[in-house]
């Protein structure tokens, strides 16, 4: 399986602290978030990842530079200017293959085990499911939920709304009507699928955190470095 981690945005509500430095390098207990992603993807056996960026990309560049000293072999996709989701998706699919492939938002810490999706990649492959979704319990942030997940499958509208991770499993058709370059949001790709019954999902209970504002960082900084701990990724 091969993995792209979303690094394209500009993360205007961490300013100023992404005024310099692109938001995948923020750190948390001394590590950068998109590095802890990297090295849960080499500890499942991923290998080859995807890098999207935008916003002061040369910086994630020099720091990450190959990949080789975290264990994968790192292609970038720069974009001029941010492509969204599913552009930014669609303008690497040459990079991705023709598998099903993960898909990790750089600006999210968590414990959830990526090597599961080793084995939902191969099942969607098999199958005719266009997306896997990783639902969490909706934070304090986003009351209202995004999707709703009822029996392994994820639909757009209903009661128990949950919120989707930024985590799930694509398969490449998904992108299909998309020209490379191009801008275009994953939101409205998904909720075609759904009403199609091509989603599935599941609901993570551990730990996750969207690291979306200075003070949220500050609270994920403070609470790994109590319980002194480096795990997890991000």
């Amino acid at each position: 399986m091969r993995a792209m981690i979303l690094a394209a945005g500009r993360g205007e509500r961490m300013r100023p602290l992404t005024d310099r430095t692109p938001k995948p390098l923020l750190t948390v207990n001394g590590k950068p978030l998109i590095v802890r992603h990297l090295e849960a993807l080499a500890c499942c056996g991923v290998r080859e990842v995807v890098i999207n960026h935008a916003w002061l990309g040369e910086l994630i560049e020099a720091a990450l530079e190959d990949g080789s000293r975290f264990g994968v072999q790192i292609r970038y996709s720069p974009e001029a200017q941010a492509l969204e989701t599913a552009g930014g998706i669609a303008n690497a699919l040459q990079w991705l293959g023709l598998a099903p492939f993960a898909v990790i938002n750089a600006d999210v810490f968590t414990e959830f085990d990526l090597c599961s999706l080793q084995d939902r990649s191969a099942s969607m492959q098999a199958g005719e499911d266009l997306a896997h979704l990783i639902m969490v319990d909706n934070p304090p942030h986003h009351r209202q939920g995004d999707f709703v997940l009822r029996e392994g499958r994820v639909l757009a509208d209903g009661e128990a709304r949950l919120t989707f991770s930024g985590i799930g499993v694509y398969s490449p058709r998904l992108f299909s009507g998309i020209v490379p370059g191009t801008r275009a949001a994953l939101a409205p790709l998904l909720r075609a699928a759904m009403a199609s019954g091509r989603v599935s999902g599941e609901h993570f209970h551990g730990a996750w955190d969207d690291v979306g504002t200075p003070q949220r960082l500050q609270a994920l900084d403070e609470r790994l470095r109590r319980a002194g701990t480096t795990t997890g990724n991000a």
